[in-house]
């Protein structure tokens, strides 16, 4: 991997945050924004978009802190627990879920919330990220499955614990998205960045 190609992971990945998080951020809250589109405030309208891309950009910079502790983190359990790491990986999976669900319940669920409210999201989460670690897989070896799972999976979730403390709706609905956007990018392009080989002048 040369200094170039972390230079255009950088730029791709800051790019797809913010410009993702416009999108997300108008349907999220199409509601407080409808009256904009309605009146065509096309000045309103660029303000609001700047300061959601401006946001993405942040939940960009998350999502790239994020990939690459990972990428140490898993060096170091490599190397740590060599043949155990991915047992290692499928146990901390398990508990960051069961986390995302026991701990949200117990902190912000009400006399009539259940807790199948609380599941939803984590089910959702892991089907994804099975979803996107299978196709990593495909595109590399067998034994990409379950790094690429516990990346989708373990760290989206640890990156998303700023507005999992905050518990609001539109701030759970508007950091995920990107950071998943985000995240995806990330994982599937490294190993073609990894594959490409310079090519020969003619």
């Amino acid at each position: 991997m040369t200094s170039r190609k972390w230079v255009y992971l950088f730029l791709t990945t800051l790019l797809i945050g913010g410009i993702s998080n416009i999108f997300v951020g108008f349907a999220v809250m199409w509601d407080k924004y409808a009256p904009l589109f309605i009146a065509v405030d096309i000045v309103e309208i660029l303000s609001v978009g700047i300061w959601l891309l401006g946001v993405g950009f942040i939940f960009s910079l998350i999502s790239q802190a994020g990939f690459f502790a990972y990428l140490t983190v898993h060096r170091i359990g490599l190397g740590m627990f060599r043949s155990l790491w991915s047992p290692v990986q499928i146990v901390l999976i398990a508990f960051v879920l069961f986390d995302l669900v026991y701990f949200r319940y117990q902190s912000f669920a009400n006399g009539e919330d259940g807790i199948f409210k609380y599941i939803i999201p984590a089910a959702l989460l892991l089907i994804y990220g099975v979803i996107i670690a299978y196709r990593k897989m495909k595109e590399t070896n067998k034994g990409a499955f379950i790094p690429a799972l516990f990346f989708m999976v373990a760290v989206t979730i640890i990156e998303w614990v700023p507005a999992l403390r905050a518990d609001d709706q539109a701030w759970l609905l508007l950091m995920i998205f990107p950071l998943l956007i985000c995240n995806t990018w990330q994982l599937l392009i490294l190993h073609k960045l990894n594959d490409r080989r310079p090519q020969k002048s003619s």
